[in-house]
Parts: C-alpha cells; structure tokens; sequence
C-alpha cells in the first residue's frame, strides 16, 4: 500500500504533465501545514515550478502570470486526475497565500483510518522492508570498562532504530560488538598484576570499577614511566599469541565484566539476537583475520609503509587505513572487516549492515567502507553509519581515561530514586481510594527508564548533548513519562467504560457523525502514525516518533480535558469517543515500543 504523500506525488506530476511541465514525483514536497485550517497536506510546487518556466512556454503556461495562478490552474488539472481514478481520501483542495496548495482528507477517510488502527491493534505501518536483511550493530561495550552515560546513546538509539526496522518488515539481526580485544588488554593485564589483586577484585561488589581504577592507575603511572606503555604492548603481544597467563586475565575481564553489562541491559530492556545473545565480540574474529589479509594482498591492495601494511584509496580520498602494525600486530581496522566478511559470508552478500557509532569515527568508518567496496564486498547502500552526538559537561568532555564520566549505573539509580520519590509524593494527595493503587517497583523503573531514554531519543542523534541532571530526570512536558501518562489516562477511561466492548467494534461509517475541531484534531494525527514511522525508519531517526507522539498526547489531553468521554456511555456519541481513546491508546503505546520505552497502566 503506497502512502498518502506517495499518491499526492502522483497525482501532482500528472497534472503538471498535462500542463506541459516535466517534474519527476520524488522532488514534490509535501508537508503537513500546521494550521489545520490549511488541511491535512500542503505543497509549495507552484512557488517553485513557476520560477523555471521559460520564455518560450506554451499559449497555457504564458498566460500564468503569478504562482498563485499556476496553482489555481493545477488545481484544476488535479481534479481532472482525481476524476478518473475517484478517491474518497480527497475532500477538498485549496489554494493559499502566494500559490500554496492545500489538500483536505475527508472526514470517511479519517474514521476509517482510527476505525483501522483499532481492528489491527495498532499494527498499521507499512511493511516497505519486504523481509530484506539487516544486520544493527549497537551499544558495543569494551570489556573492563563499565557503562558510563555516553554508552546509553548507541544502546538506546541502535535499540530504537532495529524496533523500527523490525516493525516495518526488515528481517533484523541485532549485534553487539563487544570491544573484548586489543592493545588495551596489554594495558589492563600489566595494570592488574602490577597493582590489583584478583581476590580483592572477585569480591568487589562493582569489580569493573576496580578494574577501572587499575586502568586510570596505569596511564598514570606511564606519565611517571613510559617504559612501561612498551610492556603492556609486549602483554598484548602475548594474548594474542596464546600465553595462557595473558589468556586467564583476560577470560576474567571478561567474565567481570558480562556479569555488569547483562544487569544494565536487563533494566533498560535491551536484547541482542546474534550469538546467544551475546553478541560477537572482537576476539570471535581472531582466527579471521588472516583470510582478509590474504584478499587484500591477492586484490594488491595492501602497501607496505615503515613496516607497516596499509590501504591507500584512489586519489587520496582519505588518509591510509593502517590493517597491521610494523610488529605484526592487529589493528580494531582488522577485525572490523574480518567482522563484515563473516558476517556477508554467513548471512548473504545482500545483507545490510548498520553500525550505531559516535559521530568522532566517521573517517574511520568511510575508511572501512571505501575498503570493503574495494574489496568488492558490498556496494555503497549496504553499509550505514548512523551517528550520534556525545555527551559532554558544560565545559569538558567525558574521558574513562581521565576519570570524569558519568557512570550510567549511578545514573539510573538515581533516575529510580527519583520516580519513586515523585510518586510517594503524589500517593499522599490522593484519597483513600486512590491509595489502593501503588506504583511496585518495576513500573517504577519502567518510568525511570523512559525518562532517560525519551530525553535522549526526542533529538537529533548527531547533536551533542550537555549533561544535566535536571533535563535528563525531567517526568513533565516533553518527556517519556507524560507519554506514558496519557497513556494511562486512555486505559483509565476504557477501564471505567464497562459497556464499551473492543469486539464489537463500532461501524463509524453509519454514525453520520461530524468531529468537533478537538476530536478532528486527534483523528488528523492517528491516521500519520504510519506515515511518520515509514519516515523514522526510512532516515534511521527515532526523534520524529518522539515528535509525533508528544504531539498526539498533547492533542488527546486538549480533548479530554474539554470534553466528556463516559457521561453518555450508551450513546454513539459517547462510544466513537471511547473508539478514539482506544486508538490513541494503541498508537501511543506501539509508538513507545518502537523507542524502547514500556507502557504502564496506571500512573
């Protein structure tokens, strides 16, 4: 089924043929003007086709003098379009100001789109994926480094994007590259025997943090001796030839380190699919390097530099991508495309790969990218780097190496303590009735966590975002928390409405009934749920979801507040309101789920 702008499109370029104007559909815009008095769909076409017209124009087109006349000629052609292919989704077409033109859906439309959204469920979007594959590589932790708030945005924003994808028809695999080799391993291993203990470590309530502190402590340490950088190269070297000691110390870093990830992800609802869950880590590509170095070199496209071996690219478009060390060692360049041969060698060379990675490697990532085309890989569409921004202080960035980060742990502790505050507050200004209904702990953090998560996904992923404390435990206005009240709210009143049976659904069609402007309003946003999703997924960008249903709880919270939903129960009148509360309900809480934020029933 095409969308509605899809069919606008349509429609537009054959009326602009008719008139003798060569447009191709793609390039029509279309948007919701945000005056509903201007309809449901507007286009500024005539402002800008009317500026390309020629000198030597048809009779027709010489006698348009102004955009605003070439919209009311299009107009015309338009309608002789919808004439021959009738639709009921059209009510009306305007022209506006200096030559907008303005389409209004019928009223039909509307009811049968909220009409749909009830029957299914919520489940209206378009499935544009045709079960295509697609791998979403995101949150990708290193081994022996906690999670600090900056891990929460590839977690949550990957998270996100594979909900969507999944949902419009993508057959999803979800990956987390875990960072569980390389030199910093070295570093950790001659941190722990130089100045850790393994007992003290074992029975560590938080034993990452410890071996956090032993890795902060090294780099300090360094500052004093730079010798001792030479050594940790030579533990690296070590583990990766096999040492059984280096191998130990390595197992339980990793070890530690699963037990904490595992725990985080259980509290903000995260799952991966790919290796039992796991995810692959850099080490399952060890034994895998060595087959793309041997195609690099039969493709001759390795050079050797200093006794180094590096990818250079056509006319130095970007700088060389180093693929081994002078001393034979691996690079994170090496088992990022061992990573991606494997994965197009196990789930075909058709696949999609998506990787959610801070904005700071996008050289990097068009370095590995370019070198996988060269390799004849993949072509340029299959591989996506989603970026997000970093979170920062007002005056510094985070740095684990330095020691300032914010641990994501205490983050969320402090977000539940937060939720659980509020709500003991408002438990003691309801009435003994109300008191019967306490928040339990897991609705708590459901909140807590769809605090965090709404505050980040509601933007951009690429912009940065200054840590505060206020902005990212907000519960009121735009925030997760007043989307998972309204929706609340809806399931209060549907709770409340003990005649209204989902069954039996009305038939809307027969009410003859005309929305009010508050009702139209809802109904205008629910039919868009589809719409705004098909964009979301398409630009890989959760924050138009935000967007949009911030709005449609907004619009939901005008309605109830000034009309009755429950006075007349029996009434048809009464009944499409309780239908439109359902479907606000239904397209509230898919939306939510496509974010990674869950629903609670009572607030």
């Amino acid at each position: 089924m095409a969308s509605i702008t899809s069919e606008l499109q349509s429609v537009l370029q054959q009326a602009a043929q008719e008139m003798g104007l060569a447009i191709e559909s793609e390039s029509i815009e279309i948007e919701h003007p945000a005056d509903v008095l201007n309809g449901d769909y507007s286009t500024n076409m005539a402002l800008t086709v009317f500026s390309s017209l020629k000198k030597n124009a048809t009779p027709l087109q010489k006698n348009i003098q102004t955009p605003r006349a070439l919209a009311d000629v299009l107009v015309e052609e338009i309608k002789k379009v919808l004439s021959v292919t009738p639709s009921v989704v059209i009510n009306n077409i305007t022209v506006a100001g200096p030559g907008f033109i303005n389409f209004h859906l019928s009223d039909t439309f509307l009811l049968e789109e909220l009409s749909k959204v009830v029957q299914k469920r919520g489940e209206v979007l378009l499935q544009s994926g045709g079960a295509k594959k697609v791998i979403v590589e995101y949150s990708s932790p290193n081994i022996a480094k906690p999670f600090t708030i900056g891990h929460l945005r590839t977690t949550i924003i990957g998270d996100a994007v594979a909900n969507m994808l999944q949902a419009t028809g993508w057959h999803v695999f979800r990956d987390n590259h875990l960072g569980d080799w390389g030199t910093q391993f070295g570093k950790q291993i001659y941190a722990i025997k130089h100045y850790g203990n393994e007992e003290d470590i074992d029975n560590s309530d938080e034993p990452v943090k410890e071996l956090v502190n032993l890795y902060i402590r090294f780099h300090e340490e360094a500052e004093k001796n730079p010798e001792i950088v030479d050594e940790a190269r030579e533990w690296f070297k070590k583990l990766e030839m096999g040492d059984s000691e280096a191998r130990r110390l390595w197992k339980k870093c990793i070890d530690w380190s699963l037990k904490e990830f595992e725990r985080i992800y259980k509290v903000l609802n995260i799952t991966f699919t790919e290796n039992d869950g796991i995810g692959y880590g850099e080490s399952f590509f060890e034994d895998k390097m060595t087959s793309v170095i041997q195609e690099l070199q039969e493709k001759k496209l390795l050079t050797s530099s200093e006794g180094a071996q590096l990818v250079f690219f056509p006319a130095d478009k970007y700088p060389p991508l180093m693929i081994m060390k002078k001393d034979g060692a691996t690079l994170y360049a090496t088992r990022d495309l061992a990573a991606d041969k494997f994965r197009k060698d196990h789930y075909g060379k058709d696949i999609v790969i998506i990787n959610e990675v801070g904005g700071e490697q996008s050289l990097y990532f068009q370095q590995i990218y370019a070198t996988e085309q060269l390799l004849g890989w993949f072509t340029k569409d299959q591989r996506i780097h989603v970026k997000h921004g970093m979170y920062r202080f007002k005056d510094k960035k985070m740095s684990t190496r330095k020691g300032n980060v914010v641990w994501l742990n205490d983050v969320l502790i402090e977000a539940f303590e937060h939720v659980k505050e509020r709500a003991s507050q408002a438990h003691i200004q309801k009435t003994s009735d109300e008191r019967n209904s306490v928040l339990r702990d897991g609705e708590l953090w459901k909140i807590a966590v769809g605090a965090l998560k709404w505050n980040d996904l509601k933007r951009e992923a690429i912009k940065e975002i200054i840590f505060d404390w206020d902005e990212i435990l907000s519960l009121q206005g735009n925030s997760g928390p007043y989307v998972q009240y309204v929706y609340a709210r809806c399931r209060s009143v549907l709770e409340k409405a003990t005649n209204y049976e989902e069954k039996n659904v009305l038939d809307l069609m027969k009410m003859q009934y005309i929305p009010n402007t508050e009702e139209k309003t809802v109904l205008r946003l629910l039919y868009q749920f589809s719409e705004v999703v098909e964009r979301a997924q398409h630009e890989l960008a959760p924050h138009f979801i935000c967007t949009y249903l911030f709005e449609v709880a907004q619009s939901f919270n005008t309605f109830y507040n000034k009309h009755s939903i429950l006075d007349e129960a029996s009434s048809d009148h009464s009944a499409f309101r309780l239908h439109l509360t359902k479907g606000t309900s239904l397209v509230l809480q898919k939306g939510l789920e496509l974010l990674g934020i869950q629903t609670v029933e009572k607030m």
